[in-house]
């Protein structure tokens, strides 16, 4: 990646976690585009290079994250068996207790609440589950090659190991006391396993 490629990046990852950041100080209302775009030192304009409003901002990063386990899958040894290779992936990127490295935990922490609570961003939030379950598909498709050529198993393996995440997020979100998401991933993904 040349140093375009990351000053773009860098960029990308600098409004998302603004625009997180400031949604939960202040509340997804009362932040607007100019804010975000500001607090990074770039014009709105900029802004709207990289995103179609603050909504998909905010949920950026779970599109990332999601590409990030796709790349895991992909990374996984060869002869391993999938399911192993899938579990694996997933673990590797949300098992720690899925606050990313350059995130603090409150502010993920409220800003996953912000969003999932948060009627104006739900519809972002399913593109970003249906992100997660197309970066899946593409990793396991990859990964069987010719093995699968028209089948239907790649889309349903990533749709339900992505529902599987959904739910145990979704249930580590609201835990009290707070659950280890780490273990209610296993959990989830076990028990699709088990079926």
């Amino acid at each position: 990646m040349g140093l375009r490629e990351r000053k773009k990046q860098a960029t990308r990852q600098a409004l998302a976690l603004t625009a997180l950041r400031l949604a939960v100080e202040r509340g997804y209302d009362r932040v607007l585009v100019e804010d975000i775009a500001a607090e990074v030192g770039v014009s709105p304009r900029t802004f709207n290079n990289y995103f179609g409003g603050k909504a998909e901002a905010i949920c950026a990063l779970a599109v990332h994250r999601s590409e990030r386990i796709g790349d895991a899958l992909r990374a996984r040894p060869a002869g391993e068996p999938l399911w192993t290779a899938l579990r694996e992936a997933v673990l590797s990127e949300l098992g720690s207790g899925g606050v990313p490295a350059d995130v603090p935990d409150r502010v993920w922490i409220a800003g996953l609440r912000l969003v999932v609570t948060t009627p104006a961003m739900q519809g972002e939030y399913l593109r970003a589950q249906a992100a997660t379950q197309e970066a899946l598909a593409a990793a396991i498709r990859e990964r069987l090659g010719d093995a699968v050529p028209d089948d239907l198993l790649p889309e349903v393996l990533g749709g339900a190991v992505a529902a599987a995440c959904g739910v145990a997020m979704r249930r580590w979100l609201w835990s009290d006391p707070p659950a280890d998401l780490g273990v209610l991933l296993r959990r989830a993904l076990d028990q699709l396993h088990a079926m």
